[in-house]
């Protein structure tokens, strides 16, 4: 594997733990009164018979995240193994998540039930209490997104994993920016599975975009998709003006068909709304286009 582009220094003669122990008292040493000064990866050369460290130095402000932000998610690593653990903190700390790490599986609830970690990165494979029992613990109190790390491919145990409720897993040996990406992708997928269901409200008329319903009090309007999908484009900013043209691009959004055809969905809408007792809401803008009217 080629080394990163960027200031490398290469270290030989020293087993993988020694090497590791000295990346990171440099990276301490670098670091002191040096706000500038990025966070430092490294990587293991796993072609060759006697792994090679590689420590690589960046300037790119895009590295300086401070793991302490409070803002941030937060990860707890589970990984008995140190010279990992400190890779997986690295690349986590450097794309702008904090980080917690345990050893042991012991540790690993125990931080578990006290940070609160919105996902846990964990080691099958662990002292104490293996890493399939954590997950069951972690699933019996809670869904915290959980990725499996294991050294052992076989589907039974993949299949295994996942039954119990892990959002993915990947197997060793593995890229520390595949793992990255892991994370960002699950925590992107919950939080999106976690969002509330987005309920628009103008006046009397509700837009629920979960649902796809659209209702006037406890009437429910009868609408087809392209008309829903004028009314939820409206109900997102009501009291703006829209052209035909962004309606049609709200409601199809791949036709070729003319801006007029929004007039006939317009008032298909119009009549719809006055059966409801709502028809005031929809006003034409002479010039412009249509929009929902509320008084503030």
């Amino acid at each position: 594997m080629p080394s990163p582009s960027g200031s490398c220094r290469r270290i030989e003669g020293c087993g993988r733990r020694t090497r590791v122990t000295l990346l990171l008292g440099w990276l301490n040493r670098r670091l002191a009164g040096k706000n500038n000064l990025g966070l430092l990866a490294f990587y293991i050369n796993a072609s060759q018979s006697e792994p090679v460290l590689f420590i690589v130095e960046a300037e790119s402000e895009r590295m300086t995240k401070d793991p302490r932000d409070r803002s941030a998610p937060a990860v707890l690593v589970v990984e008995d193994e140190p010279s990992l653990a400190d890779t997986l903190e690295l690349y986590l700390r450097h794309d702008g998540y904090r980080t917690e790490r345990a050893k042991d599986g012991r540790r690993a609830l125990e931080l578990f039930r006290a940070l609160k970690p919105d996902l846990v990165l964990l080691d099958i494979m662990l002292p104490e209490v293996d890493g399939l029992e954590i997950l069951r613990r972690i699933r019996a109190e809670g869904n915290t997104p959980v990725i499996l790390v294991t050294a052992r491919a076989e589907d039974l145990d993949k299949l295994l994993g996942l039954e119990l409720g892990a959002d993915d897993y990947v197997t060793k040996p593995f890229s520390p920016r595949e793992v990255v990406a892991r994370v960002k992708a699950v925590l992107r997928r919950t939080s999106q599975a976690d969002a509330p269901p987005a309920v628009l409200r103008v006046g009397p008329l509700e837009v629920d975009t979960e649902e796809v319903v659209a209702r006037v009090g406890r009437d429910r309007l009868d609408l087809t998709l392209a008309e829903f999908k004028i009314i939820e484009a409206l109900a997102r900013a009501p009291r703006r003006a829209f052209s035909r043209d962004e309606l049609l691009a709200a409601a199809l959004p791949d036709s070729e068909a003319l801006e007029r055809v929004v007039d006939v969905h317009m008032k298909n809408l119009r009549k719809k709304l006055d059966a409801a007792g709502a028809g005031e809401l929809l006003e034409t803008v002479r010039g412009v286009g249509y929009r929902l009217w509320v008084e503030p």
